[in-house]
């Protein structure tokens, strides 16, 4: 039963990809002549910003998520101590006043004030800027994310593990984080294509990226309505292609899991 629904799941999936990309062939083979003439005026010239621009998307995408991964883990688990310890009672709440301000503000908003307030003095490549604002804002999301993979694994592990002799650490990082990580790979998924799309507002602070090249374009041009289509299909292509991608790593992940 549970095949036969996956295969109708895809089956509609197929079938509605497979009308959009005829309607699209169609609009494409009536105004043909137009949409070649578009495509040459406005990105004849414009591939290498537009490949430049892709590439600083991806790279800032990939060392916010790796900066957010580092921050979500070390969060929780240092908001996970048990300890009663001055020190570790100061940093839980220094972390936990982090997540709320972080998860509590636009993206908009912070990067904003990162960059012209905390970073106003800064001459060098607002990109470094936009890293760290989006690293700080996905690592408090990310805890969120690998707290609720660590509540998803049954207490009674933890309360095995130490009934057996082993440290709070020795379980929590041999026992419960590796399940935790596969309840989480998901929502991980999620969050970094919602990276890759919230990136879009880096061109507020001058960091070139992939919607900031296309908006000269369509400066220079004044063909707002071709240009803006086409960075929209862009970006769907990429959304597609990095799901499809993380969907066959988490596969993976799931199967390697359960074969060992």
């Amino acid at each position: 039963m549970h095949h036969s629904k996956i295969n109708k799941d895809r089956v509609v999936t197929y079938a509605m990809l497979g009308i959009a990309l005829l309607i699209g062939i169609i609009l494409t083979a009536v105004n043909y002549q137009e949409i070649v003439e578009s495509l040459s005026i406005n990105f004849k010239e414009n591939v290498q910003p537009i490949f430049t621009g892709l590439l600083n998307t991806i790279l800032i995408t990939m060392v916010a998520f790796a900066m957010g991964i580092f921050l979500g883990i070390l969060t929780c688990l240092i908001e996970g101590m048990q300890s009663q310890n001055i020190g570790i009672l100061i940093l839980k709440k220094i972390f936990k006043i982090y997540v709320s301000i972080f998860r509590g503000t636009p993206m908009m908003v912070q990067l904003l004030i990162i960059y012209f307030v905390i970073f106003s003095s800064y001459s060098g490549d607002p990109m470094y800027v936009a890293m760290l604002s989006f690293g700080l804002n996905s690592g408090a999301y990310i805890s969120e994310i690998v707290r609720g993979g660590i509540n998803a694994v049954p207490v009674g592990q933890m309360e095995a593990g130490r009934s057996l002799g082993l440290s709070y650490s020795t379980v929590m990082g041999k026992i419960i984080f590796p399940q935790a990580i596969r309840n989480a790979l998901p929502s991980l998924g999620n969050e970094f294509i919602t990276l890759i799309k919230e990136t879009s507002i880096v061109g507020f602070i001058g960091a070139f990226d992939l919607t900031l090249a296309f908006r000269k374009i369509a400066n220079a041009t004044y063909d707002y309505e071709t240009v803006y289509i086409v960075m929209g299909i862009v970006y769907f292509v990429i959304v597609l292609l990095i799901s499809m991608i993380l969907n066959l790593i988490e596969r993976k992940f799931i199967q390697h899991a359960y074969t060992k």
